[in-house]
């Protein structure tokens, strides 16, 4: 085995995935192993707490055992095992948390509790070369942020929803239209398809904020849906789908382009579950190829929640020897600030 390399088994049960990889040096996926609940949460149009606890339950074992199988190492090969502390579906990360302290306890390794958001922006690391100072657009189905990292592990928010996360609205606008769930990719595909548009307001507020808002958009969708139905008119799904995706990319593309000038960033990256959406990707890129911004995003694979990307931020404690005691609790609103301090 890698003797001299530092391979990290990490543990991913945030929310609907339950996940486990194996990483080697914060940079090297040996394995990265996803069992997804979507088809089970598909039939209540949204993920159930309670249910997806289960699952995890139910696989957890056996997606350590493939982790560790596929990167072709045993827990004597490990330096540490790091997992999901937050933030997330408090009974999901439990499950995490219970298996991870009891493979640490039992083969006496470091233990590393691990922001979930901090992960999904070092996802980015397990491809690229980081350069700082920089900014992370952070966008999920339960978080939008801007992110400022003056150095390596350092975090500070910027900006953020003030209501809907961006991944979140696009769920309802779906659900609206009557697409299923998830309804993100959905969405993409109907915008990239469309061959008109509807025009939706954006939702910039102060001059000088980061944040964003996304439940008046939300409103807006609804009350075209609704103007039509009352009028009887015909409206075209895809054309309202694309006005959606348009005003959702703009302000996310202005707001984080912004940023990057504004704190002399030397590179944007892109982070997150909705980071996956090609939309986004498309027009991003080109904004940020007109004005010179080096844009930096993971693999598909490596935008929704995964394992390896929490390796890849558990080495940042790893580096520094911060490892968590074996009483660590799950904090669903976890702050990615705080725990990059610690």
């Amino acid at each position: 085995m890698k003797n001299n390399s530092v391979n990290i088994l990490a543990i991913e049960t945030s929310c609907d995935e339950t996940a486990a990889a194996v990483i080697a040096d914060g940079k090297v996926i040996l394995s990265n192993v996803v069992s997804s609940q979507i088809k089970t949460h598909q039939q209540y149009g949204g993920v159930v707490p309670e249910i997806a606890s289960r699952k995890h339950v139910e696989s957890i074992t056996y997606i350590v055992e493939q982790a560790l199988e596929k990167a072709n190492v045993s827990l004597q090969d490990l330096s540490a095992v790091a997992v999901t502390q937050g933030p997330g579906l408090v009974g999901s990360l439990l499950v995490g948390l219970v298996a991870a302290k009891g493979l640490a306890c039992a083969a006496e390794l470091p233990f590393i509790g691990v922001h979930h958001i901090a992960g999904h922006i070092y996802a980015n690391e397990l491809e690229h070369t980081l350069q700082y100072p920089l900014i992370a657009l952070v966008v999920s189905g339960g978080h939008t942020e801007l992110v400022y990292m003056k150095e390596r592990g350092s975090f500070e928010i910027i900006g953020q929803t003030r209501d809907d996360a961006v991944g979140e609205a696009y769920d309802k606008v779906a659900r609206a239209l009557s697409l299923p769930y998830p309804g993100g990719p959905h969405i993409d595909r109907m915008a990239g398809d469309a061959d008109g548009t509807i025009h939706l307001p954006r939702a910039w507020l102060e001059p000088d904020s980061y944040d964003f808002s996304f439940s008046g958009l939300k409103s807006a969708v609804l009350s075209v849906l609704n103007q039509a139905k009352m009028k009887g008119t015909d409206l075209n799904p895809a054309h309202l789908a694309h006005g959606f995706q348009d005003s959702v990319i703009d302000v996310l593309s202005e707001k984080a382009l912004k940023a990057v000038r504004q704190y002399g960033a030397k590179q944007l990256l892109l982070a997150g579950g909705v980071a996956a959406n090609r939309g986004l990707r498309q027009q991003l890129s080109a904004k940020c190829e007109e004005q010179g911004i080096p844009l930096l995003y993971p693999s598909m694979s490596l935008c929704t929640d995964n394992a390896a990307m929490i390796g890849a931020a558990a080495f940042l404690k790893w580096e520094k020897q911060q490892f968590s005691s074996l009483d660590l609790k799950a904090e669903p609103l976890l702050s990615l600030e705080k725990w990059g301090a610690r």
